[in-house]
């Protein structure tokens, strides 16, 4: 589908001329310390937790997911100009939350539409995922060196004109409309007295609280080594390069393994990455290291995004990707940009890497208790 994978291309462009640099912005434009950038940063996911989640709700109760769409991508781009121009720390903080809030439909309901779109080929998602992959990484090389030539100022005006252009792909992308097959209440308490739905909902929050740690403090950790901003983007390249195989990948992976035996693998996996950040000794490892976020990330996102529309009743696919996400990049990454920025000030650049190694540990062993019957059934494999 041409248009997804033009959305998806697009619109993480956009985000990687922003998010790897705002927290640098914070530090170095804006002068504010580890604990007001951690909560920045924290406050933003608690907001799209709420916000996905109930904007998902609201688009399969009322069937209006192009609109939504629509009204989101918009509303996105003028926070994001709110957060430039914001003279003092309070507004800023309101424009955050607006982003956050506005910003948490868009992926979901996108990802939910080509689900839907895909029929009995879902299992090829990651065909059009990828994409995002690909603009990601093609995008993190003109920001890095935009940002190194001409200022931190550049990851605003960046985002801005990509995520301009993304309002017309938006207005051309084809959302279907799916019929709920029973009342839309019932399918909301299934979700929330499903023990299974539960403890993925763990991984999902561990996941991204790592996932947060790596992406909010690593650029502040291979600054205090003396990085340059250079290296920095090259290691956004190599992390974003690296899901490419993955997603391309993704409709074999979910052939032969199952979504919970590819998410027991990416919570191991995410422990290593983490460990190896706090090993590493000159700015130029992280380079190695960052090959890791597709074996980790990338397959969590896969196995992720397959399970939730497997499990999900019929008709509600946006509201468990919404809560899906919510998890992973509101309540999981809050925790992760919280409990970072505390221990990135008070105990150094390292701390919040090793807490984010020792919190996936801590989820890896009662998930594999859970889920020992078939995460180790060998005629799954």
């Amino acid at each position: 589908m041409p248009i997804a994978r033009l959305f998806y291309f697009t619109i993480f462009a956009a985000l990687a001329f922003l998010l790897p640099f705002l927290s640098l912005y914070y530090q170095k434009v804006l002068g504010l310390s580890g604990s007001q950038i951690g909560f920045l940063t924290g406050i933003a996911p608690i907001i799209s937790l709420v916000g996905a989640s109930v904007w998902g709700a609201v688009a399969d109760a009322t069937q209006k997911h192009k609109a939504i769409l629509l009204m989101a991508v918009a509303g996105v781009w003028i926070s994001v100009l709110a957060i430039f121009k914001a003279p003092g720390f309070l507004l800023l903080t309101v424009a955050v939350g607006f982003y956050a809030f506005l910003s948490s439909p868009v992926l979901p309901i996108v990802d939910n539409a080509v689900m839907t779109l895909l029929g009995d080929r879902r299992d090829e998602y990651g065909l059009e995922r990828v994409w995002g992959s690909i603009g990601w990484g093609v995008s993190a090389i003109f920001a890095g060196i935009l940002i190194q030539r001409l200022g931190l100022h550049w990851a605003f005006y960046g985002f801005l004109i990509l995520y301009g252009f993304l309002f017309f792909v938006a207005m051309r992308f084809p959302v279907p409309e799916v019929s709920i097959a029973s009342n839309f209440w019932q399918g909301l308490r299934r979700f929330a007295t499903d023990f299974h739905w539960i403890i993925f909902l763990l991984v999902a929050l561990v996941e991204g609280l790592s996932l947060s740690i790596f992406l909010n403090f690593l650029f502040l950790h291979l600054s205090d080594m003396g990085s340059s901003r250079t290296i920095m983007s090259l290691s956004l390249t190599f992390a974003t390069f690296s899901e490419i195989p993955v997603f391309l990948a993704g409709h074999k992976l979910l052939r032969r393994w199952t979504p919970v035996q590819l998410l027991a693998v990416s919570i191991a996996l995410t422990a290593v990455r983490a460990f190896l950040y706090v090993g590493m000794t000159a700015p130029w490892q992280v380079l190695l290291v960052s090959l890791l976020h597709g074996p980790t990330f990338a397959v969590m996102w896969t196995a992720g995004v397959a399970y939730a529309t497997q499990t999900a009743p019929k008709g509600l696919g946006t509201t468990a990707l919404g809560v899906f996400g919510g998890m992973t990049f509101g309540l999981g990454s809050a925790l992760g940009a919280m409990t970072g920025g505390w221990l990135y000030q008070h105990l150094g650049g390292t701390a919040p890497f090793a807490w984010a190694g020792v919190a996936s540990l801590l989820a890896l062993v009662p998930f594999l208790w859970v889920h020992r019957r078939t995460i180790f059934r060998m005629d799954a494999i």
